[in-house]
């Protein structure tokens, strides 16, 4: 997912024990994978391997750290907040992110074989807000998502975790499991609005590599 300039990073910390815990030393965290990962190009619109649901991981070892590494490193150049596996051509359900939540605390971590909790509907309150894409680069559209969300899934060693997020942060976790079962927030958006947003990225070069489709 592409970020988006409007939130700063002040806020109390504060962590529910049903959830995993992705706050503590958040920054420190991210550093360490990106240090030793290799940032790879991103795969844009078009591209088949963001177009079909990913396969699940059922390996959770050194080949899998690595992944996850590189995707920490690829987000950071590409100046995202969330990346998911085949964004870097790779077809496995794992994503990372690092995003702000909407009280301004910093989440970071990494998610496989996510899948999202089914909202009750007093609980489903809808925000519009502009969402962006590092495989639809340059382009923003207005998509309504809740704004509240959890995913569960299993952490790099394969032990189950749950994620939750709050505006900005929830869109996040969606967006990027929407990546892992074939959709790109594109593909939410009504014929019109889809064209103005290929017409944008179209219009502008990207500012990270990119890989060309063929």
């Amino acid at each position: 997912m592409a970020q988006q300039p409007v939130f700063d990073q002040d806020g109390d910390q504060r962590v529910d024990e049903e959830f995993s815990d992705d706050v503590t030393d958040a920054g420190e965290r991210e550093a360490a994978h990106r240090e030793r990962g290799t940032s790879r190009p991103i795969t844009v619109v078009g591209n088949p391997v963001l177009h079909k649901e990913c396969k699940d991981v059922t390996e959770f070892g050194d080949e899998l750290a690595q992944l996850i590494d590189d995707m920490f490193a690829s987000q950071r150049t590409a100046e995202g907040v969330g990346l998911a596996a085949n964004q870097i051509g790779v077809d496995l359900k794992v994503f990372v992110y690092d995003c702000l939540d909407d009280e301004g605390v910093r989440h970071v971590g990494a998610v496989c074989n996510p899948v999202l909790d089914e909202l009750p509907a007093e609980r489903r309150i809808l925000d519009d807000s502009n969402e962006g894409c590092l495989s639809v680069p340059g382009a923003y559209a207005e998509l309504a998502r809740p704004d509240y969300a959890v995913v569960r899934g299993q952490d790099a060693k394969g032990e189950p975790i749950a994620i939750r997020g709050t505006g900005y942060f929830a869109r996040c976790l969606q967006h990027e499991t929407d990546h892992l079962y074939g959709y790109l927030y594109i593909d939410r958006l009504s014929k019109r609005d889809r064209k103005d947003a290929l017409k944008q990225m179209a219009e502008r070069e990207p500012r990270y590599p990119v890989v060309a489709n063929d």
